[in-house]
């Protein structure tokens, strides 16, 4: 092995000084290669950083799973359900568990002198996680909910915001349509528009404009007058989990916890179409790879062929040395090991550099009106990198492999002929 190591270094190490074709032949498949990892490492981290902060942005708003009455209302009002649950204690201690709150929603109708707009309200509790809003936070602050007083304080969007001409500490009048109080003689409710005046504590902007032109926060006690609920009463709880890849294996477990007249349902459904697009994302970035490795791969196959030709007498004087076809194989695709890595050392310094560049400065913007996000998102995984190279230089040699017969077709008394 000593001794073919050696060949296959001097053949590398004269491949600048022997051959005019070898040597731009395998600069460019050494470039080839570098161009397809650094593409890889770009094109993963790019389509996951834009998965994950997506995610974050739904998960902000609905949390990763919702639990609420099992019924067959799916309207944005569930029925209500006592906040305080027997199954809570169990639930908090669930390893998979992070934070549990309590909320309720209603749909109303934003009313100014010139303006209208429909919208979701959240009613949110002492409980609340602030993180996400306060991290999007452009003016104004947070509310903080006392569960015996109902506030009269609301959280708007930027994109509400500017549809009304309002700002903080405007005065904004919500409209809604709610069951009246109390039946008729025959045990019916009857419908009545009603209305209440909120003031804007604070203006928020994600970017995710599907979300920002209906969700509006509010304190949960103005959902419970509204609805003619009790302090018991709530819409259901919020469940933020650790782990957001097993949401879906977290909200199995958690219907188990709650009994049979609650249901739990994971993000990924409540927002099924939403996560259908993003996981398409994974179609697109696993073509672009195919694509790489396969570019990469012609280019190492045609650099070993001109290497293989190149040192055909070589090759002969090896075979009459009396050198196995196995053993001279043996050389070129070490060769071919060699080039590859070096190409793949190139690449990954490129790609992570601009990954970096690009994460720490955002030099690429893009139009959060069209992609929901103001730069192009980056993040760098180390088990994909790690994924990405090893998979490129196992393709690679594997494609070696075919062109590396040739030498078996080289004969020793037609090469040393000519010498």
């Amino acid at each position: 092995m000593n001794v073919l190591f050696f060949i296959a270094k001097r053949i590398i190490g004269k491949r600048g000084k022997g051959g005019k074709i070898s040597r731009p032949t395998v600069n460019i498949a050494i470039t080839g290669v570098a161009i397809g990892i650094a593409v890889m490492i770009l094109t993963v981290a790019i389509v996951v950083g834009f998965q994950i902060s997506i995610r974050d942005k739904v998960e902000g708003f609905n949390a990763d799973i919702q639990i609420n009455k099992l019924d067959d209302n799916n309207s944005m009002e569930p029925a209500p359900i006592d906040r305080f649950q027997p199954f809570l204690g169990d639930l908090k201690r669930l390893p998979e568990v992070r934070h549990v709150q309590v909320y309720a929603t209603k749909n109303g109708i934003i009313k100014t002198k010139t303006e209208n707009e429909g919208v979701i309200l959240k009613g949110v509790g002492s409980d609340y996680d602030w993180s996400f809003v306060q991290k999007n936070l452009e003016k104004g602050k947070v509310f903080h909910p006392i569960d015996s007083v109902a506030g009269n304080e609301i959280i708007i969007s930027k994109t509400i915001a500017s549809e009304l001409g309002a700002d903080t500490g405007s005065k904004l009048l919500i409209y809604f349509i709610t069951r009246t109080r109390d039946a008729d003689s025959a045990g019916n409710y009857g419908m009545e528009k009603s209305v209440k005046t909120f003031y804007v504590k604070g203006i928020y902007h994600t970017g995710l404009d599907e979300f920002d032109r209906q969700i509006v926060f509010v304190d949960l006690g103005q959902i419970q007058k509204l609805n003619f609920w009790n302090y018991r009463q709530v819409g259901g709880f919020e469940v933020k989990c650790t782990n957001f890849k097993k949401v879906e294996e977290d909200e199995k477990t958690i219907n188990k916890v709650i009994g049979q007249d609650l249901e739990a349902t994971s993000i990924r459904k409540v927002n099924s179409a939403i996560f259908s697009w993003l996981d398409l994302q994974n179609t697109n970035a696993a073509i672009i790879i195919i694509l790489m490795v396969i570019v990469s791969a012609i280019a190492m196959v045609s650099a070993l062929i001109v290497l293989i030709l190149e040192n055909a007498n070589m090759i002969g004087v090896l075979k009459a040395l009396g050198m196995t076809n196995w053993g001279i194989q043996k050389i070129f695709i070490m060769d071919g090991a060699y080039l590859i890595l070096f190409g793949l050392l190139i690449g990954n310094i490129s790609g992570l550099s601009l990954c970096w560049l690009q994460s720490h400065y955002g030099l690429v913007k893009l139009d959060q009106e069209t992609y929901y996000i103001s730069q192009v998102p980056i993040y760098l995984g180390w088990k994909y990198i790690v994924a990405l190279n090893v998979g490129a230089f196992l393709a690679c040699m594997l494609m070696l492999i075919l062109p590396s017969f040739i030498t078996s077709r080289i004969k020793p008394a037609v090469t040393l002929k000519y010498e």
